[in-house]
């Protein structure tokens, strides 16, 4: 396959970036897109070039550090897909292929496609956690969950974290990465002692990190990797109303 790219090179945050034309000859169609972007960059050093900078690690789907706009979309054109899971056979021979990085005010840009996404794990230090009593470990069954809350709890605790919601929202809000982080503690019995006072913490670090509001518009939902469900925003615009109320 031969591929035209068109990628956003910016050396730095206060520098002005620009798409930059690259040619790609002989691109595997089973290569994955982060193993084609490895053979972009190979040619860049072997030629002197400085290469393309990107986020990634685990490369199966799990880590939720990569991540790129491809041709205007987060992640790329496949439905709950990582990008380093996406393969150039989802592209066709001569095709032009846009390659950017997630934008918006809480991630901003280090250099080329990496961006900053510390905002999250700020997020998460606000309020996500639990107070447990230490010491030897409880017996398993002696807190009784129902197979439908603990399902649920998982579901929420899917989210990796990888900020393709952000990325495809156009208002930029954070709103189905912290409602996950606030569900999935607030279902269980563990997190029942913190939980009118966690979403209220996050929720206002989430509004400090920059990010926009909620519109409904669900495209969180569509491009999430995982799936995350926008449910989980309806519980935690309960759970903050709720710790407004009891406060």
């Amino acid at each position: 396959m031969k591929i035209f790219l068109k990628i956003w090179r910016q050396k730095d945050a206060k520098s002005n970036g620009k798409l930059v034309d690259y040619e790609m000859d002989n691109v595997i169609p089973h290569m994955s897109f982060l193993e084609m972007m490895d053979t972009l960059n190979e040619k860049l050093v072997v030629s002197g070039e400085h290469p393309v900078e990107f986020d990634h690690d685990c490369r199966e789907g799990i880590c939720g550090q990569c991540g790129m706009m491809i041709n205007g979309r987060a992640h790329g054109p496949l439905k709950n897909t990582t990008t380093c899971q996406l393969h150039m056979r989802s592209f066709k021979d001569g095709d032009t292929i846009y390659v950017e990085p997630f934008r918006a005010e809480g991630f901003p840009i280090k250099r080329d496609l990496k961006v900053d996404r510390s905002a999250f794990d700020r997020i998460i230090g606000a309020g996500g956690f639990v107070s447990v009593n230490t010491g030897q470990a409880p017996e398993a069954n002696s807190i009784p969950i129902t197979h439908e809350i603990a399902e649920s709890a998982f579901d929420s605790a899917a989210c990796i974290g990888c900020g393709a919601c952000v990325a495809t929202c156009k208002n930029s809000s954070a709103a189905l990465f912290t409602s996950a982080k606030i569900s999935h503690l607030a279902k269980l019995p563990q997190g029942q002692q913190e939980a009118h006072k966690r979403a209220l913490t996050m929720v206002a670090q989430m509004d400090a990190e920059d990010f926009g509001h909620c519109s409904n518009t669900e495209a969180c939902e569509v491009e999430c990797p995982q799936g995350i469900s926008v449910l989980n925003i309806a519980r935690m615009n309960w759970e903050f109303l709720k710790g407004n109320i009891l406060k």
